[in-house]
């Protein structure tokens, strides 16, 4: 047998094989590969092994020279096996270099055999020393275990609560089913009086913003497997997201609450009494002059108010980025953190129950935006966030019931604590 020949073969099928790997981008077809070249390796290794004990025997047999038996010590080993009653032929002539070669070629051969008894497959293409393999066993195969693994941590998405259900101003109470707010809404001015005449009435006018109980709640099943199997905390998750929904909803309905039976005052509902609806703003789009229109037009005749913030939709935020000077400059400075950040200093909050002002699409005259301080509207809480599980309503079918509820209510308790912003109806 030629091995430099075999050994040379084999390396040079491996050396396709790694140009193939570094071409190929599927996986299974890599590990395929992979394998080939690792059972590549070890024809290679088992071969040069062979060859040296091949190489090693006949240089032992070369060193030794052959026994010469003349014909006075073939007479006494005949006449040795008569005396001895043994079959003739027991005792043996010494062995020839020849039959010495064939004797390790077999000890390979059955070398071989053992290997692949124990689960080593030897691939060779060596014709009558080792078996010949064909066939590749990949992790693919069926009967192939492979452990899979799985995360304990489940992966956050984007914000889904607006920071404006944080920022307006609350009042915790205990109970009760309504809370009432004043508010001053005009002082009038002094007048001229003549000697002995009556004096000027100054009666200031006041108002009051009224927030009732509303019920807002979330409610979610899960199996008694998903509490217990997954090594993630899905059950916790669950419970976490009660809480979110009820957070979600409440910071929509700050603008859009109805201000109907169990509702909200939204600061765009007509039920929002502090805010005169002459005030309201209309604009056509947003352009280099949208900001100062909103600044100046909020707040009393004596100041322009520097504590406010705007409220919009993301969209429309974009827009605000979009306005270019005469040289195509930003017009605009926008720094944002998240859900806020700033306009030209301006602190802005997103919230996506605003509608987009700059929609071509829509030709009605929705609120859009609202500006103004966040501490002018007030969320009374008659019951905190409560979320609670039980496994009584569904227990036959083994389904835990997570339900979450709050009792609160808002509304707008500054005259005019907000200018509304509407966008111009068109035909």
């Amino acid at each position: 047998m030629d091995f430099k020949q075999k050994i040379t073969e084999l390396e040079q099928r491996m050396a396709e094989l790694v140009k193939r790997s570094e071409a190929s981008e599927d996986v299974t077809e890599l590990r395929s590969i992979n394998h080939d070249i690792q059972a590549c390796r070890e024809q290679i290794d088992t071969l040069r092994s062979a060859q040296a004990e091949v190489q090693a025997a006949e240089e032992r047999a070369a060193k030794q020279p052959e026994p010469v038996v003349d014909d006075r010590t073939a007479a006494v080993n005949e006449e040795a096996e008569k005396r001895a009653n043994v079959p003739a032929g027991a005792i043996k002539t010494p062995v020839s270099n020849e039959q010495r070669e064939q004797d390790a070629r077999a000890e390979m051969e059955q070398r071989g055999a053992n290997l692949k008894q124990r689960g080593t497959v030897v691939r060779f293409a060596a014709e009558g020393l080792f078996p010949h393999e064909k066939r590749s066993i990949l992790t693919s195969t069926p009967t192939i275990i492979v452990p899979t693994f799985d995360s304990s941590t489940i992966n956050e998405g984007f914000n889904t609560v607006s920071s404006l259900v944080d920022r307006v101003k609350h009042v915790n109470l205990n109970g009760g089913e309504s809370y009432e707010e004043p508010y001053r809404i005009d002082i009038p001015d002094g007048a001229y009086t003549a000697e002995g005449a009556a004096a000027s009435d100054t009666d200031v006018t006041f108002g009051k913003a009224a927030m009732t109980k509303s019920k807002i709640t979330a409610y979610s099943e899960i199996s008694r497997e998903m509490l217990k199997l997954p090594n993630a905390d899905y059950a916790g998750y669950v419970q976490n997201a009660i809480r979110t929904s009820i957070r979600a909803k409440m910071t929509k309905e700050i603008l859009l609450g109805s201000g109907a039976t169990n509702s909200f005052v939204g600061i765009f509902s007509n039920k929002a009494t502090a805010i005169d609806p002459n005030t309201d703003l209309t604009l056509t789009g947003i352009d280099d002059t949208t900001l100062d229109q909103i600044i100046f037009n909020y707040g009393g005749k004596e100041d322009v108010e520097d504590a406010a913030v705007l409220i919009l939709n993301k969209l429309d935020l974009l827009a605000f980025a979009s306005v270019r000077t005469s040289t195509k400059q930003k017009f605009y400075d926008i720094k944002s953190q998240g859900n806020t950040g700033t306009i030209n200093g301006i602190p802005y909050i997103i919230n996506s129950a605003c509608n987009q002002l700059t929609d071509s699409t829509k030709k009605t005259a929705d609120y859009c935006m609202a500006y103004g301080s966040l501490s002018n509207y007030t969320i009374a809480t008659f019951a905190d966030i409560e979320v609670a599980q039980s496994d009584q309503y569904k227990f036959k079918e083994g389904m835990i019931c997570n339900r979450g509820d709050v009792y609160a209510g808002g509304n707008v308790t500054v005259y005019n604590g907000f200018l509304r912003i509407k966008r111009k109806a068109t035909t």
